[in-house]
C-alpha cells in the first residue's frame, strides 16, 4: 500500500465527500469521481476521508476500510491520506488506527470521544490518544472541539497530551473562537518540538490564517480545494490584497455551508457539487435529510456570487 512515511501534517487538507446511491450504499464510481476532481487540485498536500465529511458516524467499520480501500486506489500514489478515527470507546479507536495503519494511511485525525461531553480530565484524554499511539506510528492529528461542548482538551490538557504522546504532531483548530485559537497557534507551534496547528475555522477562514496557522483541514475543501489553496498561499506570502479578493468569493459560500444546523454542512456541500455537475445526487444517510429547496437556492445564488456558477445557472438540484 502507498505510504508517505515522512508526512507532517501541513498545508492545505481537504476533507472529502461520500456520495451515495439512493438505496444508501456507497456510490463508488461517484467516489472515485470526486477523490480525482479534488486531488486534481494544485497547492494542496493531502486529503483527509472517514471523517465528518465523510459521514463517518453512519459508516461501519467494514465500509470506512473501503472507503480507505478505494482511495488508496485512486490517489494514494500521489497524496497522503489523512484517516479520521472516530470511535467513542478508546479500543474501537485503536482497532480503526491498526486498520488505517494497515492500509497505507499517512496520518490519522482523532475525534473526541461523545462521553467526554459528560466530561473529562487529561488522565482519560491521555489514555485515549495512547490507545490509538500504541496501535499505529502513523502522525496523529488531535481534532480540537470548542470548549464548551466538553469535547475540548483544556490548554493543560492538550500540553500534557503533547508531551507524552511523541506522535501527537498536530491539531485540526476548531476551537471555536479566536482567543482559543490565537491560544494554540502562538503556544503549540512554538513548543520545543515541531507541532502543526491546522484550521478548520472555515466560516471565518481568512482571519484564521492570519494568527499564523500552518495548515487547514476543511470539509468545504471538497467545493473550493482550489480558493483555499490560493488562499493559503496568499496569506503564507502576507498578500493581503490577492488574499480579500479570494475571500471575498469564499465568503458567500461560508455563510451558506455554515449556516443552523451545523449538522448540515456536508449536506449543504453535496447540493454544491450537484449544482455544479460535479456528483450526481446529494443523497445522506439518516438522521440526516435532504435539505429544503429554498435552502438549495441559497446554495446557487452563494456559488453563483463565487464565480463557480453562470447567473443563468438553472441546473435542478
Amino acid at each position: 500500500m502507498p505510504r508517505h512515511k515522512t508526512y507532517f501534517p501541513h498545508g492545505v487538507i481537504p476533507a472529502v465527500l461520500l456520495p451515495f446511491n439512493d438505496d444508501l450504499s456507497i456510490d463508488e464510481a461517484g467516489f472515485r469521481k470526486h477523490l480525482r476532481d479534488v486531488a486534481a487540485t494544485d497547492g494542496i498536500s493531502a486529503i483527509t476521508l472517514n471523517a465528518h465529511s465523510t459521514e463517518v458516524a453512519s459508516c461501519t467499520f467494514e465500509e470506512q476500510k473501503r472507503v480507505h480501500a478505494i482511495a488508496q486506489d485512486e490517489v494514494g500514489a500521489k497524496l497522503p491520506i489523512v484517516h479520521g478515527i472516530w470511535a467513542d470507546g478508546s479500543l474501537e479507536a485503536a482497532r480503526i488506527a491498526k486498520a488505517a495503519t494497515e492500509g497505507g494511511a499517512s496520518a490519522l485525525l482523532v475525534f473526541p470521544p461523545a462521553p467526554f461531553t459528560m466530561g473529562q480530565n487529561a488522565a482519560m484524554a491521555i489514555e485515549h490518544f495512547k490507545r490509538i499511539a500504541d496501535a499505529s506510528d502513523l502522525p496523529i492529528i488531535a481534532f480540537q472541539y470548542p470548549l464548551a461542548t466538553g469535547q475540548g482538551y483544556p490548554n493543560e490538557t492538550i500540553l500534557k497530551m503533547i508531551d507524552e504522546i511523541p506522535n501527537l504532531k498536530a491539531i485540526k483548530d476548531w476551537a471555536g473562537t479566536p482567543q482559543q485559537h490565537e491560544w494554540h497557534v502562538r503556544t503549540l507551534q512554538n513548543l520545543s518540538r515541531p507541532f502543526n496547528v491546522l484550521s478548520t475555522q472555515s466560516s471565518w477562514l481568512m482571519s484564521s490564517l492570519a494568527f499564523g496557522c500552518k495548515g487547514l483541514l476543511s470539509g468545504s475543501g471538497s467545493v473550493i480545494p482550489d480558493l483555499q489553496a490560493q488562499l493559503f498561499k496568499a496569506m503564507q506570502a502576507g498578500d493581503l490584497k490577492a488574499a480579500q479578493a479570494i475571500n471575498d468569493r469564499i465568503y458567500p459560500l461560508a455563510g451558506v455551508f455554515y449556516a443552523q444546523p451545523w449538522v448540515d454542512m456536508h449536506n449543504r456541500m453535496k447540493e454544491a457539487l450537484v449544482l455544479m455537475g460535479k456528483m450526481q445526487r446529494a443523497v445522506v444517510r439518516p438522521p440526516l435529510v435532504k435539505i429544503e429547496r429554498a435552502e438549495i437556492e441559497r446554495i446557487r445564488q452563494a456559488l453563483v456570487q463565487a464565480g463557480l456558477l453562470p447567473k443563468a445557472s438553472v441546473r435542478a438540484a
